[in-house]
């Protein structure tokens, strides 16, 4: 078997999200949880404008998901706590020997480093129950790893980061090495290019310790967008210096380098927490479309809109407000997870 998990931009048979459950993550008042469910069901109603979405549902939750996401979306009952589904969901890959086969890599997730306010274990089977209910083999993988912890071109190039796969409270064993063999068996990687780190407010107590899918993403081969803070009062003006330097000595797997294309912040610069970590590149591509991270008409969401319809030329861009995300911890990319459509 060799497994290949193709690009973001391949044809889709679907998307797979989670509803959120009560918890730390939804909110501790009824403003704040009434908030957290709208938000996660426009992003469901974005994408079902392009491709099906299934819906995992905790059980307590089953009523007011059928009442917000109508019939439209397709609905799996079975527990959640954490409902970000890039991260606990699988991670979908292609048997490149066995046409039509599709397969679901089980990551362990631990709540992105078992931090003592993440209630991750009925999450952490949702891999083996979605390989089941979508007709993929299962890949079981010994590695801790969520999906917005990596980013591939579908050509044997991924991007990691040196502080999410290699954090001792994810795998305190393994090292680079390690690592690479099993993005190798895993998903088909022959290359990886190991981000130095990510987003300042991603270090912080409810943050992932530097997901690459917040930073950087590969629209095409051989080419990087990046997330561009150009206001020096922001702390991440200096990290995108940081990486920018940093892609510009890299290669993908052809040996090409890299092209990096600046995707600016948006101009707001903090909110009642501190220094925000809002990117337009936590957006998901999808069926003819990007659905893209918008932030309440910050002056930025146009200017980030024309730039992902010039990276992924032909598709339709929709901007949906994710303001509501990322105050509890990621974006659009983070609560969606693509599963490849399967070449006859």
């Amino acid at each position: 078997m060799t497994w290949l998990m193709p690009t973001e931009n391949d044809p889709h048979m679907r998307t797979w999200m989670a509803f959120p459950s009560e918890g730390p993550t939804l909110g501790e008042t009824d403003v704040e949880r009434e908030a957290g469910y709208a938000a996660w069901t426009a992003v469901a109603h974005a994408v079902a404008e392009f491709e099906p979405v299934t819906m995992v549902v905790d059980p307590s939750e089953k009523a007011r998901a059928r009442r917000m996401l109508g019939e439209g979306i397709e609905i799996l009952e079975a527990p959640v706590d954490e409902f970000w589904m890039r991260d606990a969901g699988p991670t979908f890959v292609l048997d490149a020997e066995r046409p039509g086969v599709l397969g679901a890599v089980d990551w362990v997730f631990n709540g992105w480093g078992d931090h003592s306010w993440s209630e991750w274990h009925k999450s952490a089977q949702l891999g083996r129950i979605i390989a089941e209910a979508s007709g993929a083999e299962l890949i079981s993988s010994l590695l801790v790893n969520e999906g917005g912890g990596i980013h591939v071109d579908g050509a044997g190039t991924v991007l990691l980061t040196e502080t999410v796969q290699l954090d001792p409270r994810r795998n305190p064993y393994a090292d680079r090495a390690k690592v690479e063999a099993e993005m190798a068996r895993t998903i088909g990687a022959t290359h990886a290019v190991w981000v130095p780190r990510g987003l300042t407010r991603d270090y912080g107590d409810f943050g992932t310790s530097g997901h690459v899918d917040i930073v950087a993403t590969m629209p095409s081969a051989g080419v990087v967008l990046l997330h561009d803070q150009q206001n020096p009062d922001h702390p991440d003006h200096a990290v995108s210096a940081e990486l920018r330097a940093f892609f510009a000595e890299q290669t993908d797997a052809a040996g090409t380098p890299f092209t990096v294309r600046d995707l600016p912040a948006p101009a707001t610069l903090r909110d009642a927490e501190g220094d925000v970590d809002w990117s337009y590149v936590n957006h998901l591509v999808v069926n003819g479309g990007v659905i893209a991270c918008g932030f309440g008409e910050d002056e930025a969401d146009s200017r980030a809109r024309g730039i992902l319809e010039e990276v992924y030329p032909g598709r339709r861009v929709v901007t949906v407000d994710a303001r509501e995300l990322f105050i509890r911890g990621g974006g659009i990319h983070c609560i969606t997870q693509q599963q490849p459509a399967v070449p006859a």
